[in-house]
């Protein structure tokens, strides 16, 4: 998370722009995040002329497009460093299962149950199986 904080700020500073950082931790899945509310309060405000994010998909997991819609309804430019290639629908779909299971992982462990943990590793191990 630094990094990427660090890689934003440096580019940002060379373009010659002001800016603020909003981070979260958390799971691409979590809309209740704080940063994320602010960010989207701001933009709705009007406050916001340029969102500028390493990854598209660090931004948000399931609802990058929503928030880039928003950013378009509210004349924001959307700036995306690593656009890299675009990913084939399977890589997608393995990013999305995987986020869900990373959610899943997160409540289970929470938990702590040995019932919890050896459902964990039969899903760990499907999910290696058809990777292959």
């Amino acid at each position: 998370m630094e990094r990427q904080k660090q890689v934003l700020e440096m580019y940002c500073a060379l373009q010659g722009w002001t800016f603020e950082v909003v981070a979260d931790l958390g799971s691409g899945m979590n809309y209740h995040k704080k940063g994320l509310k602010h960010l989207l309060e701001d933009i709705l405000e009007g406050w916001v002329g340029r969102l500028v994010i390493k990854h598209k998909d660090r931004l948000l997991g399931f609802g990058a497009e929503l928030v880039f819609a928003i950013c378009e309804a509210k004349e924001v430019e959307v700036v995306i460093l690593n656009k890299g290639q675009n990913s084939s629908f399977e890589e997608d779909l393995a990013k999305d299962v995987l986020e869900i299971i990373i959610v899943f992982s997160a409540r289970l462990y929470g938990n702590r149950s040995r019932k919890n943990k050896k459902l964990l590793e039969g899903i760990g191990a499907a999910v290696k199986d058809s990777s292959k």
